[in-house]
């Protein structure tokens, strides 16, 4: 891939190079959520990328940033259609799957995956590599290893890290619904 002055041409090509392992995060990312057999893989693949195509500002020095970028607009995509798919004309009510790993409400709806998302936008006020590393291994679904590839750190950093993430965001989390 040959390097541009045109950050929307660079981000274009960068997409199109990283685009089948994006595919796979996106997939194993719906894979545990009900509503995964209305929202495709390629719909919400897609829609980063028109997120990430809209804007030109965007610089991707690394493919970590590329993917921290990917996995933002995937968390906020995937919140947003949560908010859509309970909107009472729509029926409301359903029920995701049990956050893993952070201490939530056992079966979270639309308001506790939205009050994740405002609890991580204050992790990432305190700590934006914390915030970074939920999104990529809840949200993107990639592996502590992979998190640790990418990074250029060992794996048991980045389960420390885990552990510290999940701590503040547990915290934050109890402070939203008392």
């Amino acid at each position: 891939m040959a390097p541009t002055d045109d950050p929307s041409a660079s981000s274009a090509q960068l997409f199109a190079a990283l685009y089948h392992e994006l595919h796979a995060v996106a997939q194993r990312r719906l894979r545990g959520l009900p509503f995964g057999a209305t929202l495709s893989t390629t719909t919400l693949l897609h829609e980063a990328y028109l997120s990430l195509a809209g804007n030109d500002q965007l610089r991707f020095p690394d493919k970590a940033r590329f993917f921290s970028y990917a996995s933002r607009a995937m968390r906020g995509l995937i919140i947003d259609y949560a908010r859509r798919r309970t909107a009472s004309k729509r029926g409301g009510g359903f029920q995701l799957l049990p956050l893993q790993d952070i201490d939530a409400p056992e079966r979270p709806d639309a308001e506790a995956l939205s009050d994740l998302g405002l609890a991580l936008d204050e992790l990432a006020k305190l700590d934006p590599a914390l915030a970074e590393l939920v999104d990529f291994h809840y949200f993107c679904g990639l592996s502590f290893g992979e998190i640790a590839a990418m990074r250029g750190v060992s794996e048991r950093t980045v389960q420390r890290d885990w552990r510290k993430a999940r701590v503040i965001l547990h915290h934050q989390l109890r402070g939203a619904s008392a």
